[in-house]
């Protein structure tokens, strides 16, 4: 049995994926409340309802950012506990993981994946059916239009308002349920790909500790300010 997580944004997604079935959840996080309060309840929960242990979970495949600093951590470093235990890990980031759920929706043109960078900041990366179409990147929302171009785009819903005003016309319209359909497609492709320990965040911007006291940070690279690019 195979775990699948995401924790990058204020909704958590896990999926139990087996020769047996598929089990999953969705949870919005509550104003003030962590994920790390709600990580281990659910996934006990999900774990109950499939009539499984945790002995019984043999891979993590977890969604490595970028998205809330704190949020990603708790799930990168949740995987990186199981793997402790000598499970295989694989990350996928939160593009990835939105655009599988456009595929597995039937959406096959290129989309412009725009998440939310905080800070008045945009996380972008299009993508269409065979794959990325560049870089991600992190841009202030002033800029995200001449970005995104003609491109149609999608959101999750917490970010949808912002991102609206800056492109001026609605998202692709895809039902919330589907990025758990999206990750279990990823689950089950990652367990055919080599395992990736330890797992690195994508941060693509500095945290409010950088920002605020810059010199502290002076002496790291870009890949561990702001995380590996994929």
């Amino acid at each position: 049995m195979l775990l699948g997580l995401d924790t990058t944004s204020h909704w958590m997604h896990l999926a139990l994926v087996s020769h047996h079935g598929v089990w999953t959840h969705r949870e919005a996080l509550l104003k003030g409340q962590g994920t790390s309060e709600v990580l281990v309840p659910a996934l006990d929960a999900l774990l109950a309802q499939a009539g499984a242990s945790p002995k019984e979970l043999a891979g993590v495949a977890a969604c490595v950012g970028p998205g809330g600093f704190a949020a990603l951590r708790v799930g990168v470093a949740f995987a990186e506990g199981l793997a402790l235990t000598g499970l295989p890990t694989w990350g996928f980031t939160a593009f990835e993981l939105r655009a599988r759920a456009l595929r597995e929706a039937g959406v096959t043109e290129a989309v412009a994946l725009v998440l939310d960078g905080q800070r008045g900041d945009a996380f972008l990366q299009i993508w269409d059916a065979t794959g990325p179409l560049g870089a991600p990147k992190c841009l202030p929302l002033a800029q995200l239009a001449e970005a995104v171009g003609e491109h149609r785009w999608f959101a999750p819903e917490a970010f949808v308002e912002k991102a609206e005003a800056a492109l001026g016309r609605p998202p692709v319209d895809l039902a919330p349920e589907a990025v758990l359909a999206g990750l279990v497609s990823l689950t089950r492709e990652c367990a055919a790909r080599e395992p990736e320990a330890p797992l690195h965040p994508l941060y693509l911007r500095a945290t409010d500790a950088e920002v605020n006291f810059p010199q502290a940070a002076a002496h790291l690279d870009d890949a561990h300010r702001l995380g590996r690019l994929r």
